[in-house]
């Protein structure tokens, strides 16, 4: 017997948690995530608006030239947004959000020569103490850089069309890398190489269910074929 849907909102259902904030690299799926579970729990999405940053553009265009400038742009962006997370929690409202904001540090340490690193670093250090609280769980999502390439592909964004499957693999291990070490958050990392949580209610339960039991500071959940 299938799963019966989920995709309705069901307000007499509360998030297991107050804070959640879903992560992963370009094309992994975190928005759509973060909406769908909005439609599951009364809870108030916090998305990032990569559409507000005037450089990400020439940025896919020309790496080098213009990654301080989009990397500034989104540290602040994602510091302001961080606040607003603080203020609905703040108020009692459950939060999912599509971010944390010390991805702008995994961006930046992978787009940044040392110099611009340091300057970075220095010019945004403050940012991040007004920050929002550490989430009460971190959905980390993974696919394949080939898997990421063509789910980008699918969108067909006009500003992503210069992004390479070798910069989404190398932004792809700097998320490994970030989340190994990771102890902020409890994290649960998920492969989405064959889950399509956006269409599949039997999927979508799935992920549900390691949420909802997950249990200590680590997992992971890769569906069995």
């Amino acid at each position: 017997m299938n799963a019966p849907p989920v995709t309705v909102t069901a307000p007499d259902l509360r998030a297991p948690y107050r804070y959640i904030a879903i992560e992963g690299p370009i094309g992994v799926g975190k928005t759509s995530l973060a909406q769908r579970l909005a439609e599951r729990w009364p809870v108030r999405t916090v998305l990032e608006r990569p559409e507000a940053n005037p450089f990400l553009t020439r940025f896919y265009g020309d790496m080098t030239r213009y990654a301080l400038a989009t990397e500034l742009h989104f540290a602040l962006q994602r510091a302001d947004e961080g606040r607003q997370t603080a203020d609905l929690l703040a108020q009692g409202v459950a939060v999912v959000a599509d971010f944390i904001p010390h991805k702008s540090a995994i961006f930046a340490r992978l787009t940044l020569p040392d110099d611009e690193w340091r300057l970075y670093r220095a010019l945004t250090e403050r940012t991040d103490a007004s920050a929002a609280p550490a989430p009460d769980l971190v959905i980390h999502l993974q696919a394949s850089a080939a898997t990421l390439q063509a789910r980008v592909n699918k969108r067909a964004r006009a500003d992503e069309s210069a992004i390479s499957e070798a910069y989404l693999r190398q932004l792809s291990d700097a998320y490994d890398q970030f989340f190994y070490h990771y102890e902020a958050s409890p994290v649960l990392t998920v492969n989405t190489e064959h889950l399509n949580l956006l269409e599949s209610d039997d999927d979508f339960t799935l992920l549900l269910e390691h949420i909802e039991t997950m249990r200590g500071r680590k997992a992971s959940f890769v569906k069995a074929l």
